[in-house]
């Protein structure tokens, strides 16, 4: 998806993702990277990459970890149980962080499938260290993903979980083709990774906050992808820790600030949820999800979802023969 969206931002002067998640789109810039800031509500982003920043062979050494069900299940519970201070302790120290929760957070994020990893929406609970299923405020229970060899973080990806290497080369010292087989590769990826989002801008709160005219066009041509929760209509309603229709609010912000001719924007989300959009000059270009439940068997609704996938682009984005500099000059 990262190659269909910086095909119509262009070499843009400045880059800004609200909802983070695993920082896909950033990480697959074909570029130079210039300003970029990036966001996202939950603490364990955050932590994440200032793991990586500041340890990236420690985070190393607890992503390298084979696929076990039991153990995704446990340390989802470890890294719920932390949730609570994670921000806060974040946010009270500049220099602190926790190499551990990020490990774990990314291998369970590398064998989850779907969403609500680390959401607190499940009904497995530990009660005097027994996984026991109760009313909520706890865990999901699901198989770990097992396609691709089922070899968890030896062939996952941090961009986007997509298990494919990143495009690191800009780090310097670029694997973007090498195996993560060995214990070696892992530990020059982080570093790579390291270098890489040495100067991304992380902030942690609401989406909103990262689209003022100080974030956005007062540093020039910006691009901006959003890729919000889906609507309440379009999935389960208990699958994030925070749980509003976001997708409403972004989708208002888009049709009032879509005009800009400094805003590269596009949205994220499926066919139905954006269209009147296209009313205002965005145009939708459709694009299929691959792995999770979207390829698990012939029918349902996530089979379906997958094909319905699509991407709004706003009236100032490059039309896709304009190359990468187009409309900067």
């Amino acid at each position: 998806m990262s190659h269909i969206i910086w095909a119509r931002f262009g070499d843009v002067p400045n880059y800004v993702e609200p909802f983070a998640g695993s920082l896909a789109v950033l990480l697959g810039r074909p570029g130079t990277p210039k300003t970029e800031t990036c966001n996202d509500l939950d603490g364990f982003i955050c932590n994440a990459w200032r793991a990586i920043q500041y340890a990236p062979h420690e985070v190393a050494h607890y992503c390298d970890w084979p696929v076990s069900e039991s153990d995704m299940h446990a340390k989802h519970h470890y890294l719920n149980a932390a949730r609570a201070e994670l921000t806060q302790r974040l946010e009270g120290n500049y220099e602190y962080f926790d190499a551990k929760l990020a490990g774990f957070w990314i291998w369970g994020a590398c064998l989850w499938i779907g969403s609500g990893w680390c959401s607190e929406k499940g009904p497995w609970r530990v009660v005097d260290g027994l996984l026991k299923r109760g009313e909520g405020g706890g865990i999901s229970r699901k198989l770990p993903h097992l396609g691709d060899a089922g070899r968890g973080v030896a062939k996952a990806s941090l961009s986007g979980i997509t298990r494919q290497l990143p495009h690191l080369e800009n780090a310097g010292r670029g694997v973007a083709k090498a195996s993560l087989s060995s214990n070696d590769a892992l530990y020059e990826w982080m570093d790579n990774l390291s270098n890489r989002l040495r100067r991304v801008r992380i902030a942690c709160g609401d989406w909103t906050r990262v689209l003022g005219p100080s974030v956005t066009f007062k540093h020039g041509m910006t691009g901006i992808f959003l890729d919000p929760p889906y609507g309440h209509s379009e999935r389960d309603g208990d699958i994030y820790a925070h749980d509003t229709d976001v997708a409403q609010d972004v989708l208002a912000w888009c049709l009032e600030n879509g005009a800009n001719p400094l805003l590269r924007i596009c949205l994220a989300g499926y066919d139905g949820e954006h269209n009147a959009l296209e009313d205002m000059g965005w145009e939708r270009v459709g694009w299929k999800a691959n792995g999770g439940y979207g390829n698990k068997g012939k029918e349902g609704r996530g089979r379906e979802n997958a094909a319905r996938e699509c991407l709004w682009f706003a009236p100032a984005c490059l039309k896709p023969d304009a190359g990468l500099f187009g409309g900067l000059l």
